[in-house]
């Protein structure tokens, strides 16, 4: 009984090492008619790069002097043109242009999800994001570790961040949910935010919920307590993982103030 139980553990020890990606990344998968069709409903237009191939969505300040440009990199689930209330959200607060990166193997976006792919995507599109006017990061969720990467990796590029749902590090998370299995070691895609955030000295904001049934309110607070620089904690008590986000106005005006205060003045 005891070499079966050993072979079963061992067994499923081997499956999840082997198919954990499965765990971590949800695309939704679209065609390219069924992205356009939902994006003009957004009054989204597709972001390309210098190729011309598409990595997301934006939509310009219907103002004619943006104040900056917000990069939004999104959760594990979905896709990029699911987060369209950000961009309404953002710009009923502040003249910003709003740009939502698509990752590879979601939306119509070829490719595979994994951190290195999600991180080289996030690298390029930042490096296309105009340099004349301050640039913002909003991640969320799974998607904070990707904009706690581009904080840490062009420190002196962001003018300010928000982390939506934010943890520490995903073998945390992973182990938190996993206690059984020895997830430290068989992880492969880590997002090791509080890392990143060490070399970036710039204003954070972090939304967290002590409701959070996906990311325990711990990794958050982990997070944000051992982050050094000027920073702000919004927290909820009843809102959950994927309703966190539905915040009013104020919100919205008190994250891009905080930005604007706290930034350095030549960013």
């Amino acid at each position: 009984m005891l070499l079966i139980g050993f072979v079963t553990y061992g067994c499923a020890i081997a499956c999840i090492a082997t198919f954990q990606r499965r765990f971590i990344y949800f695309p939704t998968v679209i065609s390219a008619e069924a992205a356009d069709a939902s994006a003009k409903s957004s009054d989204l237009e597709r972001w390309r790069n210098r190729a011309g191939q598409a990595i997301g969505w934006k939509r310009m300040s219907p103002l004619h002097a943006a104040q900056g440009r917000v990069l939004i990199t999104h959760g594990n689930a979905g896709c990029a043109i699911d987060r369209s209330n950000y961009a309404f959200a953002i710009q009923q607060s502040a003249a910003l242009d709003v740009f939502i990166l698509e990752y590879p193997g979601y939306g119509d976006r070829p490719g595979s999800p994994s951190e290195r792919s999600l991180f080289q995507a996030a690298d390029d599109a930042f490096e296309l994001l105009a340099t004349n006017g301050p640039v913002y990061l909003l991640g969320e969720s799974l998607g904070t570790g990707v904009a706690a990467h581009l904080a840490g990796t062009y420190p002196t590029n962001v003018a300010g961040v928000l982390l939506i749902a934010p943890y520490n590090k995903l073998t945390d998370v992973a182990q938190d949910r996993m206690p059984v299995v020895p997830v430290r070691w068989l992880l492969r895609d880590r997002f090791p935010s509080e890392e990143y955030l060490r070399r970036y000295h710039g204003p954070v904001v972090m939304l967290v919920t002590t409701q959070d049934e996906v990311v325990s309110y711990k990794f958050g607070r982990r997070l944000y307590d051992g982050y050094a620089g000027p920073k702000l904690l919004r927290e909820s008590n009843d809102a959950g993982h994927n309703t966190i986000q539905d915040q009013g106005p104020e919100f919205w005006k008190q994250v891009v103030g905080f930005w604007q205060e706290k930034r350095s003045p030549t960013k």
